[in-house]
């Protein structure tokens, strides 16, 4: 491996900042020549969190998360002013030779030019296109649930929530030989990316009960109660919505504990404990990424804005019952499948 490295530019570079309850801006700022350990990347696209986005947008990150929800390369502070986002891919523009050229993601906010560590910095695969490529962490949250949860092949696995997180952990599941894998949603429109994705649809009340594992990812006190209700005796839950600083109320009475049910929380901010003494988070980025060499799954990044437009947009992408599954910034010109 060469010690050679191109030096890069004095950049201006542009960056979304989160800077009030429902309001955003495009700040400025210089981004110099990387140092060594460095490289400069300049941005193709970034993925908008739907979920947790929205909760920073709105100022819903309860002061007692604040530390532990920060993103890796996050600027500022809770609840406001601050630079948020973790789901950026770019071409390295500068630093090592073996990155030059190279179509990399990065756990950073939205910005068009940013320099990074080297080992910050996990190329994308060849068969895995850039856009596509902003589902890596919410691939990352998916794999690590499926760890969490222990679900096997042959198991019946309810997903209830159809958001990108619950696309993807169904997608993953189903690939299990014999899992039958049905996503629970509302919205029966979610049904024709569940037939691509190839699993099962189901309305809420029309699902198959007695499953081995659900999980759920509606972020809603219904969707989670209507998981609970799906599980069969002694079968786990697994809770990936995260609700902020908003309070949760659900019934844990009747057969809950005759059931011998067992809640638990799914979080990626450490690897799974059945994986933790083998795998660090490098192994599992990257594992995550090659999960995404999956033509099926350019179905739910079809929502695409400019990013010279973020700041008027945002708010609308974030909306609640905003439509779309994982929209993405775009730092070039419109991709022509957008």
């Amino acid at each position: 491996m060469t010690t050679r490295r191109s030096t890069g530019l004095h950049q201006v570079a542009k960056a979304l900042w989160y800077v009030g309850a429902g309001k955003a801006e495009v700040r400025v700022e210089q981004v110099p020549p990387p140092r060594r350990g460095e490289a400069q990347v300049r941005t193709l696209f970034t993925g908008i969190s739907r979920g947790t986005e929205r909760l920073v947008f709105a100022g819903q990150v309860g002061e007692s998360e604040w530390e532990r929800m920060r993103a890796p390369m996050q600027a500022g502070q809770f609840p406001f002013p601050v630079k948020y986002g973790y789901c950026a891919v770019g071409r390295v523009h500068a630093g090592p030779d073996e990155l030059q050229g190279q179509v990399v993601f990065c756990l950073h906010p939205h910005q068009d030019w940013f320099n990074a560590p080297v080992d910050r910095l996990t190329v994308v695969p060849a068969t895995v296109p850039p856009r596509r490529a902003t589902l890596t962490a919410n691939m990352e949250t998916a794999l690590n649930a499926l760890w969490d949860s222990g679900a096997g092949p042959g198991d019946r696995i309810a997903v209830v929530g159809g958001g990108i997180v619950g696309l993807l952990v169904a997608a993953l599941a189903g690939r299990m030989p014999g899992a039958d894998v049905t996503l629970v949603d509302v919205d029966a429109g979610r049904a024709a990316l569940a037939q691509k994705l190839g699993v099962a649809f189901a309305l809420p009340g029309k699902a198959p009960a007695d499953a081995d594992v659900v999980f759920h990812t509606s972020a809603s006190a219904r969707g989670l109660q209507g998981a609970i209700e799906l599980a069969g005796d002694e079968a786990t839950i697994v809770e990936l919505s995260w609700y902020g600083s908003q309070t949760v109320e659900i019934g844990l009475g009747g057969p809950f504990h005759s059931r011998r049910l067992k809640l638990i929380s799914s979080q990626v901010g450490r690897v799974s404990p059945s994986r933790r003494s083998r795998w660090d988070y490098a192994r599992r980025l990257a594992t995550a990424l090659r999960l995404l060499e999956d033509g099926r799954l350019d179905a739910l990044v079809v929502d695409e804005i400019a990013f010279v437009d973020a700041a008027a947009r945002i708010g609308a992408v974030l909306a609640p019952g905003a439509t779309g599954i994982a929209p993405v910034m775009a730092y070039e010109a419109p991709s022509p499948s957008a």
